[in-house]
């Protein structure tokens, strides 16, 4: 039983694991403080050192949340590879599960019948996929 959980677990915290791809010079590791996410143009004389793809985790309710979520894993990933800016790529809706089980039972117990039934319902949150480019900055400019 306990491998069964300690499996599960590595499971889960690999779903939601972020990669890169190694597209140019990695620097030494940064703060994440200092990784700025640009969503329009970067300042000119940027240099490409990854391609970055994380998701939100399994269990992150509301739209927001999903997006705050993606967002500092993709500055965490770049900071991790000397980046201090992630070109923002996008971000695509995965698919979550929902279902519903509905059971009963009966049977005796030393000459005394009893009945049970029960319903259950599991809703797992869809993870919200994001995609960036991470990027060395030589001069950038102020955080807003």
């Amino acid at each position: 039983m306990f491998r069964l959980s300690l499996l599960s677990l590595v499971l889960l915290l690999a779903a939601c694991a972020s990669s890169h791809l190694i597209t140019g010079r990695p620097r030494p590791p940064i703060d994440p403080a200092q990784v700025q996410v640009y969503f329009t143009a970067p300042p000119g004389g940027f240099e490409e050192i990854a391609r970055l793809q994380t998701a939100s985790g399994p269990l992150t309710f509301g739209e927001q949340n999903k997006m705050n979520a993606v967002l500092d894993k993709l500055r965490v990933e770049a900071a991790k590879l000397g980046a201090n800016g992630v070109l923002f790529i996008g971000t695509e809706d995965g698919h979550g599960n929902s279902s519903i089980g509905v059971g009963a039972g009966g049977g005796s117990f030393r000459g005394r019948g009893f009945s049970s039934g029960g319903i259950g319902v599991s809703v797992s949150p869809s993870k919200k996929y994001a995609h960036g480019i991470a990027i060395y900055v030589p001069n950038p400019p102020p955080a807003r």
